[in-house]
């Protein structure tokens, strides 16, 4: 199958869950939830979610330069933002983005390896991140999840909690096990970096600026259901981010239409959140990345060709 005909059925297959889901919450009350937002909040929500990408932004400048590919700071917002906006406009989640991001650095005169290695290690690290939180935010709504995971309070919170432990600290693992073993292949630059004497301090900036992200980014999604009324603990939405930005990113839809909404509902059910209102809250959430890739646009220019890295050039 071609290559643009599986782009295509990708974006229909979201398009036609996200169909799916507001047929089933009912169009009417998702429409009527979606004309009562409240401005301030929808700014608020706004706000947060350009705030978590310039950070970013700025944790994927620091990872670059890290691993050797100079980057201005400039031209990391200019990509990043303008990523987002292929990301909420073409077939297949992140991964357009991410791949703009890697060619984008690499034409501009950098190692093709650090520019590769530095977007994966830059999205490996949110989504670690991500799950992080969403275990700690699983531990403290013990009393809403477990009737549902037909688990006991305490359990669930002593699974959610040594989760957490365990995965914050897998890098520290994966680094021990690399500085083991050497030898050339694709895993060489990862080999190099855990080796480098400065590998613990650059994984905890970098685990910093990850939970800003998404802590931002649960702000983000908090600010758009509270502009449809959904009142509920901050505890819900730490929860809640995991499974629906994980949703969101999987490469079977257009800007995770679709199966970011199928994921907030079930979510966001088990706090007594109506199916219209998490639909909402999932829909306002996408849109701030659609006008964050116009605004990018207006403000750093539409993609184009990156220029040629000057031995490129001169062959």
């Amino acid at each position: 199958m071609k290559r643009s005909l599986k782009t295509l059925l990708r974006g229909l297959l979201g398009l036609a869950l996200l169909a799916a889901v507001i047929v089933l919450a009912d169009p009417a009350r998702v429409l009527a939830r979606l004309r009562e937002a409240d401005p301030g909040w929808l700014l608020a929500g706004l706000l947060a979610a350009i705030g978590s990408n310039f950070v970013s932004a700025l944790r994927w400048r620091a990872l670059a330069r890290w691993l050797g590919a100079d980057m201005k700071t400039r031209d990391a917002c200019r990509w990043y933002f303008q990523a987002i906006g292929l990301n909420a406009l073409l077939p297949g989640a992140v991964v357009g983005g991410d791949v703009f991001r890697a060619v984008a650095l690499r034409r501009a005169g950098q190692n093709g390896q650090a520019a590769g290695w530095s977007v994966a290690l830059d999205r490996i690290s949110g989504l670690w991140m991500l799950c992080a939180i969403g275990a700690l935010g699983a531990a403290a709504c013990t009393s809403a999840l477990s009737p549902v995971l037909h688990l006991p309070p305490a359990a669930l919170t002593v699974l959610a909690l040594a989760g957490a432990a365990l995965w914050l600290a897998l890098p520290w693992g994966l680094a021990l096990l690399l500085r083991r073993n050497s030898g050339d292949g694709w895993l060489t630059p990862l080999q190099a970096a855990a080796a480098r004497p400065d590998f613990g301090v650059q994984l905890g900036w970098q685990a910093l600026a990850s939970a800003a992200v998404q802590l931002l980014s649960a702000v983000a999604l908090a600010a758009g259901g509270l502009a449809l009324g959904i009142d509920r603990p901050a505890q819900m939405w730490a929860f809640a981010i995991a499974p629906v930005f994980l949703m969101a990113a999987l490469p079977v839809s257009v800007g995770g239409w679709g199966t970011r909404e199928a994921a907030a509902v079930a979510a966001l059910a088990p706090f007594d959140v109506a199916a219209p209102a998490a639909v909402g809250a999932a829909m306002i959430y996408g849109l701030y990345g659609i006008v964050q890739g116009a605004l990018g646009a207006l403000a750093f220019g539409l993609p184009r060709r990156a220029p040629m890295a000057p031995d490129a050039a001169d062959s």
